[in-house]
């Protein structure tokens, strides 16, 4: 087995083929299809990857050349980009969700040569856009159904088909592909992984191969995990989170990948899958700790008791754990109890009982979710990083677990507070630039030292604290500093609120518009027997605002300074949406696109005399078709 230095010297594919040298029975990959399991060895993974890169290279595609994946998470997905890297080419992620405008501007941007997508969905956002694309020659496919009449245009290719020209390929020279995968080198551009685009259009980090297998090597020497473990891909292809664990961790420990059948049986197939190694956004773990509550207020009065009294010792035997603290005898027995009758069962259900490391990153997540977790068994712990620095360069060890703060540097990772506040990072996993944006890059990196756009201190054990974005930082009008990102998490910790945006830059009082739960919120209506039709006219009842006034007026009573507490707020009418732009494909509010697009209402929060304010809401179909409905929106003072 190779040494973690000596891996570093290898690219993905190679480190690939050296898990086939080492281990070629074992399980690198599953998949579940119309209801069954499948395997891929790892021989039967490079095998595939071979002939892909093979396939690649006789329909033209070649060093240097950019191919983006337009897929749900399944095996084929890895296969094609590792194959493009194999050849000397470079892979790239789009987001499923993006429309065809956005596909036509990145593949514009990267120059794309060949396209894959996984099926038809994904193809016609190519055919409307076609002309605006000339450099793209080739569409790979792997969802046959609904493409026939496709076939007859010799600008898509089935990926069966692909197969077969790389086998072609192959038997007349067995060494092609392995002669290309040696002449690859560790600093090679191999992929380009969007940013977020927070703050505008997304940009390309250009990642080497050593930015992937060292963030694999770095986050294992602090949390060791097993060739035997299991590990749920899940996250878009296209966001750094997905990448450096099916890149990074998988080859660097020879993990298993699980692919779930869909995005919609995800939860039901973690059941079966039982991962030992978890990421997700805390969106996920908001998800599921709302489906948690959801199952316990559905449950019998004893469960109910039972749950409320357990989960309160686990919330106190928590404080010990993530502190590495030994707990008094009373406790640890009561904790131990509740585990095993309450707790384990009840994880068990959700599919996280084997669950050994569960991470979080891409926003700040509350610390009341990390006691949460903590008290009913799950390890989560944060991290921090961002895409040009492949994801994580912070992260909590265990037993010293601190939910103000995301964990100290990995090993090799440097950290530098500016003279202006900002994180800034040092490591051999700093992406090599932004791709064809010499400015930007210039701007990212400096003597090394990679800038992250975030405000944030090392506090007195050496861990990391981020405040918020530096460009979100606010100043109400005497000056006094806060982050909207710190109350937006503490009202998203209420089962009732699902999303949150603070104002109060450059103003007299904080102000926020909520977004309610609409399972939550919809469950406990039914309950009270409060009639609703959409959720337009469940965010408006007046017995909800109640709710959401109660909520609002915890955060408050916990909060320290007056000018911290949120003054007022209303109920929007509407669910935050990606494909509204008000939020990015990670989930981050876009806040100042958020002000503007709701400008009535930012107006309205900041005059006291409005308690009531027409507007119209605009909806839009995925067949492009809008709808205008008009209601009365109301607002809230607090006391």
């Amino acid at each position: 087995m190779l040494s973690n230095e000596q891996m570093l010297e290898n690219t993905i594919p190679q480190l690939l083929r050296r898990r086939v040298q080492e281990k070629p029975d074992r399980v690198a990959l599953r998949e579940k299809d119309f209801g069954i399991w499948r395997t891929w060895s790892w021989r039967e993974y490079y095998d595939l990857v071979e002939k892909a890169a093979a396939g690649l290279e006789a329909i033209g595609f070649g060093k240097g050349d950019v191919l983006p994946l337009i897929t749900d998470n399944i095996p084929e997905m890895l296969v094609v980009a590792i194959g493009a890297q194999a050849v000397g080419g470079i892979s790239a992620g789009i987001y499923q969700t993006s429309l065809p405008h956005e596909i036509a501007g990145i593949l514009e941007y990267m120059g794309a040569t060949v396209v894959f997508c996984q099926d038809q969905e994904q193809v016609d956002k190519l055919i409307e856009v076609r002309a605006k694309i000339p450099s793209v020659k080739k569409v790979i496919y792997e969802d046959p159904r609904g493409m026939r009449n496709y076939r007859q245009d010799d600008w898509f290719l089935h990926i069966d088909d692909l197969y077969e020209l790389g086998a072609k390929a192959l038997a007349e020279n067995p060494r092609r592909v392995d002669a290309l995968v040696d002449q690859g080198k560790p600093d090679d551009v191999c992929h380009l992984c969007l940013t977020s685009g927070t703050t505008g259009l997304p940009k390309g980090a250009c990642m080497v191969h050593r930015n992937y297998i060292n963030m694999g090597i770095r986050l294992t020497e602090v949390d060791p995990l097993e060739e035997s473990d299991e590990y749920v891909s899940f996250l878009p292809f296209a966001w750094i989170g997905e990448q450096m664990n099916s890149f990074g961790v998988a080859l660097a420990r020879g993990f298993t990948i699980n692919f779930p059948e869909s995005v919609e049986t995800m939860m039901a197939d973690l059941k079966e899958i039982g991962p030992h190694m978890m990421f997700g956004a805390p969106r996920i773990y908001e998800t599921i700790r709302s489906n948690i509550w959801l199952k316990i207020d559905e449950s019998y009065w004893f469960n109910r008791k039972a749950y409320s009294y357990f989960m309160g010792v686990g919330e106190k035997a928590a404080h010990y754990k993530m502190h590495g603290e030994k707990m008094p005898l009373g406790l640890a027995v009561k904790s131990w109890i509740g585990q095993k009758l309450v707790l384990d069962p009840l994880i068990n259900q959700i599919g996280l009982y084997r669950l050994r490391r569960a991470y979080t990153g891409g926003a700040a997540l509350g610390p009341e979710l990390f006691t949460f977790y903590q008290a009913i068994g799950v390890n989560l712990k944060q991290i921090y990083g961002q895409t040009e620095i492949t994801g994580i360069a912070y992260v909590h060890r265990d037993g010293d677990v601190r939910p103000d703060t995301v964990g100290e540097p990995l090993p090799g990772t440097e950290c530098m507070i500016s003279e202006a506040g900002e994180i800034m990072s040092k490591s051999a996993s700093v992406c090599a630039g932004y791709f064809k944006l010499p400015e930007a890059t210039e701007a990212l990196v400096t003597d090394g030292w990679l800038h992250s756009g975030d405000a944030g201190y090392i506090d007195a054990n050496g861990h990391l604290i981020v405040i918020d974005r530096l460009s979100d930082v606010m100043h109400n009008n005497n000056g006094e500093l806060f982050s909207p990102m710190f109350l937006e998490n503490k009202l998203k910790f209420s089962p009732y609120i699902k999303e949150a945006v603070i104002f109060g830059d450059k103003q007299d009082y904080v102000a926020a518009l909520i977004n309610i739960d609409p399972v939550i919120v919809g469950k406990w209506a039914e309950d009270r027997g409060i009639s609703f039709t959409t959720f337009m006219d469940l965010s408006q009842q007046p017995k909800v605002a109640e709710l959401i006034r109660g909520e609002v007026a915890k955060i408050n009573g916990n909060v320290e300074k007056d000018y911290f507490r949120i003054h007022r707020f209303a109920i929007l009418y509407k669910l935050l949406d990606v494909d509204d732009g008000e939020l990015t494909k990670t989930g981050k509010i876009r806040r100042e696109f958020v002000k503007d697009r709701y400008k009535e209402l930012f107006i309205a929060l900041y005059d006291e005399s409005v308690a009531t304010k027409r507007v119209q809401a605009i909806y839009q179909y995925q067949d492009g078709q809008t709808t205008t409905v008009e209601t009365d929106m109301q607002f809230y003072t607090m006391a």
